[in-house]
C-alpha cells in the first residue's frame, strides 16, 4: 500500500511511473522517509541532484544494487512492524504505526516532488 500511494503521488505530479528511473526516484523517496538521519542526508542529496544522479543510474533493474539500497530503511520499518506481533496490543500498535508511516511517507513524497518541480523551474 505505501508504494501504491507513492505511485499515485508521482502520477499526480505528472511523472511516468512506468519508467525505471522514475521508479527508482519513488524508491529513493521511500528510503528518505524511513532511513536514519545519516542515511536520509545522503538520500536527500541524491534527490536534490536528481538530474545528475539519474544519469549514472543503470537503465535496467538487473544492474541496480538492491541489497545495499534496502538495508538502510529496513531497520526503521522492521521495528514498527515487530510491535504488531505483541499479543493483545499488537493490532492497536500496528494501526497507529501504519497510520504514522503512511502519513510520513506521503508528506516526504509531496516535499520531494515539490523540490523537484522547483529545481526544474530554476
Amino acid at each position: 500500500m505505501p508504494l501504491e500511494r507513492l505511485f499515485e503521488i508521482a502520477a499526480l505530479y505528472g511523472y511516468d511511473v512506468k519508467n525505471f528511473k522514475e521508479r527508482l526516484y519513488i524508491l529513493y523517496i521511500f528510503q528518505l522517509a524511513f532511513s536514519s538521519s545519516k542515511g536520509a542526508s545522503k538520500v536527500f542529496l541524491h534527490l536534490q541532484n536528481w538530474d545528475e544522479k539519474q544519469e549514472i543510474l543503470p537503465d535496467n533493474p538487473e544492474n541496480f544494487d538492491w541489497k545495499t539500497f534496502q538495508q538502510e530503511y529496513r531497520d526503521y520499518i522492521d521495528i514498527a512492524k515487530l510491535a504488531q506481533l505483541l499479543p493483545f496490543v499488537g493490532a492497536a500498535v500496528g494501526a497507529v504505526a501504519n497510520y504514522q508511516l503512511l502519513k510520513k511517507l506521503g508528506k516526504t513524497a509531496m516535499m520531494a516532488y515539490r523540490m523537484r518541480e522547483k529545481s526544474l523551474q530554476d
